[in-house]
């Protein structure tokens, strides 16, 4: 199996993002897969500017030249593309989102009917590769990921593909936490994201069992927003002394 990961955190390798991918990747190449995890921090990507030179001049090829027509071949001969981001204004990074856009030269520009009777556009080619989504954010609770998973519910329908992964963390935070009382529960939540890695690797999808695994609270609500503002507090205390 073949992974290719796109990895939309400003923060790259330090951002809470790539711990969880980091995680991921390691069990679904213990299983045999092939992963490739991509910064997108590290890539000049431009916006996309709605020319639709790639659906008319140069079909299926933008006219922009940066690196994304690049990344987007890697998607080409993949089972699996998975979008790994952290929530921004309940939504995916502006680095992600600037590079989603960029995917619209896979697609044609004539429409056609769904199985449900809604418009999409016809998809250039045969081989159509599942879709993931890995996230995280820095509120506990789940119910902030509500926009991710209509989205890219939608992105797979227009896609005309299987979303079959979505790994969401509230309390993203706590992922980088020193804390050694914390140390055995996040050593667990490690353990469970390579168990979702294998298991994609070995049947193509994630369980609908371990993604509720993968959903239950590393730190109960209540107890992370108090150390949240303790940190908050401290690193505003730093700021006033420089000043």
């Amino acid at each position: 199996m073949k992974i290719v990961v796109f990895n939309g955190s400003p923060r790259a390798e330090d951002g809470n993002t790539h711990r969880m991918v980091r995680e991921f990747a390691a069990g679904a190449e213990e299983a045999g897969a092939e992963v490739e995890n991509v910064f997108l921090a590290h890539h000049e990507i431009r916006p996309c500017t709605g020319c639709f030179a790639c659906w008319t001049r140069t079909p299926g090829t933008c006219r922009l030249e940066d690196d994304a027509p690049e990344l987007v071949r890697k998607t080409l001969d993949v089972d699996l593309v998975v979008y790994a981001t952290p929530l921004y204004v309940d939504n995916v990074s502006g680095l992600t989102k600037v590079f989603m856009d960029r995917m619209i030269p896979l697609a044609d520009p004539h429409f056609e009917f769904d199985a449900s009777g809604e418009t999409v556009h016809v998809v250039r080619r045969q081989r159509r590769p599942r879709l993931g989504v890995i996230s995280n954010c820095g509120f506990p609770e789940q119910s902030h990921f509500q926009v991710l998973r209509l989205l890219f519910r939608r992105i797979a329908r227009n896609l005309q593909t299987e979303l079959a992964v979505e790994i969401y963390r509230g309390g993203g935070e706590a992922l980088n936490s020193r804390n050694p009382l914390l140390k055995p529960t996040l050593a667990k939540y490690n353990r469970l994201l390579r168990t979702a890695g294998r298991e994609v690797a070995e049947t193509g999808r994630l369980s609908e069992d371990t993604t509720a695994r993968l959903e239950a609270p590393i730190v109960p609500a209540g107890l992370y927003v108090k150390g949240a503002n303790r940190h908050w507090d401290r690193a505003l205390n730093r700021t006033e002394s420089d000043g």
